[in-house]
């Protein structure tokens, strides 16, 4: 018998152990996401990277993140499942569905009723070369196919967006795919719900009987009320004057307590009645999400709080779910995971097909469609590691399987979804733009007085010029060309240098503007797209494509603007200061490639604003580095610019 003194010191050693553990593990965490980011940079799934690091440090490589602690850090799994199912629900916006219900309804049916059966049938009749299936009563072998069946169900709606935002992709295929992929992912949880209830009573001895369908009916009525009821908590939270960090710690809070809630319903009912009632959380907190989206006026604010919570959550959910795999099991049941993707693959072309020939889509849309639902992700990962606390005998070894097939399925996902998008004809990628440094080429749509003077001061500075025009013997004029094309096409934009020129600019109408630039976007890959603009309501159409807009009707008051608040910056802007300039420049010289800004060799009367690599805009200090195919902003003299052109472009 321990005295109270020795108790409180047991309980002081049990605290401190918990928090060395949970310290422990963030900095297995932060290594991860370092890890995850260096898997995306060689074109890898993000999840995957996290997913890897957690393996390396778990128990069966480094020992970082020991047995014990992977069951003591379970409270990161429960709020981060929470998140999972809260981002399913989120995800499922009914207004934005109406447009392709029908074809979405049928193709979902399809593929979930082929691949939910033939993912069952095969894990009974691969039961034999799964090791821990081959010894197991038929009973719970049933139950082990339902639920590997529903997992096979799962989609990813994140790695779907990605793909479709990479692509630009637009068009009744990206809409019907999008639109399946989320209700997929909502429809599977309640089928988990439904399966893992079933399961339950298969391994328990219940039986599938009057009296489970009563207590099957009761647990789903039950998670239907709690979901209601957790509905109103969020809305309240969301409705609260609070900030983005307040409601996200609150949120969190809501969705563990459905895991916690739902635990002590289990035991009681055991406890007490002499049966488990079992309210799926998962469950919960999807029809929750569900309902704040599609019911309340806090749809935006829940899905801001979700986006900035998300990657936090994802990383540590993914780095303990690759700690806990089992690389013994794993090692093991790899040859059925193999066989499960395919198995899942030939589902989905038989689902996919027959679901959009139902819907009345064409043949080629029917026969092509399989390969824009392969990749899992987030929910299917949930599900795998709900059912290993679930069924603590097996489960464990079924997640390990699971987990192998969607990482299989992660990984050749993406690029089949890309390659089908191409096929249909709704990609609209970035072109490759061009791979060679010499005079600065700038073509000018629109012939007219403004487009002249804009050709004169940029010949002043050293660019070749080409103006395009539908005027038939347009006037020649000295330090530019000016050229007639029979129409805005790609190919005529193309015979002009459009291919290779650093810059387009576009002064028609709106209609023309945005087709010349959506031409020179997705042929040419044109870093720098330049419109005058005619209607502020066409904002959002060149916006997306990331052209830079001149609104003439606002111009020149922002121009007065900075006259008032930074007059020496406007007048370098408009080059009145005539001994002060700024240029933009793209680094051609290999020798540049690697140094820091503080490193080089330039003018005194010079400074660098700003580098520009990709997408990305860097405020450059004397340590930032330069590579090839960076382009670097530099104010100065006139003649000390050239100097610096000619160093940078060598």
């Amino acid at each position: 018998m321990l005295s109270p003194a020795e108790k409180e010191a047991s309980r002081v050693s049990v605290s401190l152990s918990g928090l060395v553990v949970t310290a422990a593990f963030l900095m297995v965490a932060l290594a991860s996401k370092e890890i995850g980011a260096w898997f995306s940079r060689v074109r890898l799934p993000l999840i995957t990277g996290f997913l890897f690091t957690g393996v390396l440090a778990g128990p069966h490589v480094f020992d970082l993140v020991s047995a014990d602690a992977v069951s003591r850090l379970r409270l990161i799994d429960e709020v981060s499942l929470a998140v999972i199912a809260f981002a399913a629900g989120a995800e499922l916006y009914v207004e934005e569905l109406r447009g392709r219900l029908r074809s979405i309804r049928w193709t979902t049916i399809g593929l979930m009723s082929v691949t939910f059966a033939a993912g069952t049938v095969a894990v009974m009749l691969l039961g034999e070369w799964i090791p821990f299936v081959r010894e197991m009563p038929t009973a719970s072998r049933l139950a082990v196919a339902l639920l590997a069946g529903v997992i096979l169900v799962a989609r990813s709606p994140s790695s779907a967006i990605a793909v479709i935002n990479e692509l630009r992709a637009r068009g009744p295929f990206t809409q019907t795919a999008m639109g399946v992929t989320v209700i997929m992912d909502v429809a599977v949880i309640v089928l988990f719900g439904v399966c893992s209830s079933v399961a339950d009573a298969l391994v328990t001895g219940i039986g599938v009987e009057v009296r489970f369908a009563i207590l099957l009916v009761v647990e789903l009525s039950a998670a239907v009320g709690l979901g209601y009821a957790l509905a109103g908590i969020l809305r309240f939270i969301l409705s609260r004057h609070r900030g983005i960090a307040t409601k996200a710690t609150l949120i969190l809070l809501a969705g563990y307590g459905a895991f916690l809630l739902s635990a002590q319903v289990r035991r009681l009912s055991h406890d007490r009645l002499g049966v488990e009632v079992f309210v799926e959380p998962l469950l919960v907190c999807m029809l929750a999400s569900f309902i704040v989206t599609n019911r309340t006026g806090y749809r935006q604010e829940f899905v801001t709080v979700l986006e900035r919570i998300g990657p936090a959550i994802y990383i540590l959910f993914f780095t303990l779910t690759g700690a806990s795999l089992d690389l013994v099991v794993l090692r093991a049941v790899w040859p059925a995971a193999l066989a499960l993707v395919l198995v899942r693959l030939v589902a989905l072309a038989v689902g996919s097909f027959a679901g959009s020939l139902a819907a009345g889509e064409s043949l080629r849309f029917s026969r092509l469609s399989w390969m824009a639902y392969v990749t899992q992700a987030g929910v299917g990962l949930g599900l795998a590691k709900e059912v290993a606390v679930e069924f603590g005998d097996w489960g464990g070894q079924l997640a390990t399987l699971l987990i192998a097939m969607i990482m299989v399925n992660q990984v050749v996902g993406p690029p089949l979804f890309k390659w089908v998008l191409h096929l249909i004809g709704e990609a609209h990628p970035r072109g490759e733009g061009r791979d060679f440094y010499g005079a600065y080429k700038a073509i000018i749509c629109g012939l007219e007085g403004q487009s002249r003077a804009l050709a004169r001061q940029l010949a002043a500075h050293d660019w070749k010029v080409t103006i395009a025009t539908r005027l038939d013997d347009p006037p020649p004029e000295e330090g530019f060309d000016i050229h007639t094309v029979s129409a805005w096409t790609a190919d005529e934009l193309d015979r002009l240098g459009a291919h290779d020129a650093e810059a387009v600019v576009a002064m028609l109408s709106d209609e023309e503007s945005l087709d010349v630039c959506q031409q020179c976007y997705e042929r040419f890959g044109t870093a720098n797209l330049i419109v005058r603009l005619n209607d502020h309501a066409n904002v959002p159409a060149f916006k997306e494509i990331g052209a830079h807009i001149v609104d003439l009707s606002t111009a020149v008051v922002g121009l007065l603007e900075h006259c008032v608040r930074a007059p020496s910056a406007t007048a370098l802007l408009l080059g009145t200061d005539g001994a002060q300039d700024v240029v933009e420049v793209e680094v051609g010289n290999a020798d540049l490639d690697g140094l820091a800004l503080r490193d080089l060799r330039m003018p005194s009367d010079t400074l660098v604003l700003s580098v520009r690599r990709g997408e990305s805009l860097l405020i450059s200090h004397g340590y930032t580095q330069i590579n090839v195919g960076d382009w670097v902003t530099v104010v100065g003299s006139v003649e000390s610019l050239e100097q610096v052109r000619s160093r940078f472009e060598a």
